[in-house]
């Protein structure tokens, strides 16, 4: 990247200065990444193991999940590092590759969401012909889509970012690499970078969202008939958080890369809320309150317990 060598590192002078509360930071963003690691890997090797959990739902959360270890595996480790460390300093190669890896992830996790509201839409609203119209072909269909997607949003930002010259100053006045933040800092005029930025989000956004938003419009109608209230109830709650946490992604995503940039401290807690709260929220929210997922793990545990045990009762025998 021979038009990036003027610059060779980036400064990312996120959150306060003041020592006391950077240690405190850094033990409550130790703590949301750990939890975030632990929920999202449980639920990828519950939803591989378990033979009970091969339906599109649980198909379509392990690769939520390995998307949401991604998407805060992309930023959460240098942020606690530069917590930590004086010299807050990110590699040009770095910084590029943080960037370019979360719109990659956060735009395949866009449409994915919007497949699990179709299945959703489908398993609730057309119960008999479900297994018809989700079948196993098409849910691989829909995440390659999702995938393709991602790289086709990526690739053009990708490209013009490459075009750009870089030669001071190389602070960043957040605390990771997203191309918003970048713009600012090029010495060529970034104004085609923004527009096509913007205008690739936006287009994602809009052609996502709406087939989100139908869905769970068609679900609400559906819930609605239900002659129990209990019934009722229980659904509401379900959809209602799994809408919470979509709107809560989409909304602060779309914020931070079509709306222009203002330096404030707003930006950086909507960038922490799509890249670090939603990836831990999804498996509590999406898996870990759902029963089936609870009896998997059940299923778990006692399979690994259960060996030790025998052991231990041949051993007294002994």
């Amino acid at each position: 990247m021979k038009n990036l060598t003027i610059i060779t590192e980036f400064v990312l002078m996120g959150f306060s200065r003041n020592p006391q509360i950077l240690n405190m930071l850094f033990a409550l963003f130790l703590v949301i990444y750990l939890l975030t690691l632990m929920g999202n890997l449980v639920m990828i090797l519950v939803i591989r193991t378990d033979s009970h959990l091969k339906t599109p739902m649980y198909f379509f959360l392990g690769h939520l999940s390995f998307l949401d270890l991604s998407l805060s595996s992309i930023t959460m480790p240098k942020m606690l590092e530069n917590l930590l460390t004086q010299k807050k300093t990110i590699s040009v190669w770095g910084c590029m590759a943080q960037s370019f890896f979360l719109i990659l992830s956060g735009s395949t996790e866009a449409c994915l969401l919007s497949a699990m509201a179709y299945d959703r839409y489908a398993a609730i609203c057309h119960p008999l012909l479900y297994s018809v119209i989700v079948n196993r072909p098409m849910c691989v269909g829909m995440v390659t889509a999702a995938w393709a997607v991602g790289f086709l949003n990526l690739l053009p930002n990708s490209l013009f970012t490459y075009n750009l010259h870089f030669c001071g100053p190389n602070v960043i006045p957040h605390f990771c690499c997203e191309l918003p933040s970048l713009f600012p800092l090029s010495c060529t005029d970034p104004t085609a970078n923004e527009a096509l930025l913007a205008g690739s989000c936006a287009l994602l956004g809009f052609v996502t969202f709406p087939l989100i938003l139908f869905s769970y419009s068609r679900i609400i109608s559906a819930i609605i008939s239900i002659s129990s209230s209990g019934g009722q109830g229980k659904a509401f709650s379900t959809c209602s958080s799994h809408l919470t946490v979509v709107l809560l992604f989409y909304g602060t995503a779309l914020f931070r890369y079509v709306t222009p940039l203002s330096g404030s401290m707003l930006e950086q807690v909507v960038s922490i809320q799509y890249s670090a709260i939603t990836s831990l929220l999804n498996p509590l929210i999406y898996s870990l309150k759902n029963q089936d997922v609870k009896r998997a793990l059940h299923r778990a545990l006692k399979q690994q317990m259960c060996p030790s045990v025998r052991g231990r009762f041949k051993l007294s025998l002994v």
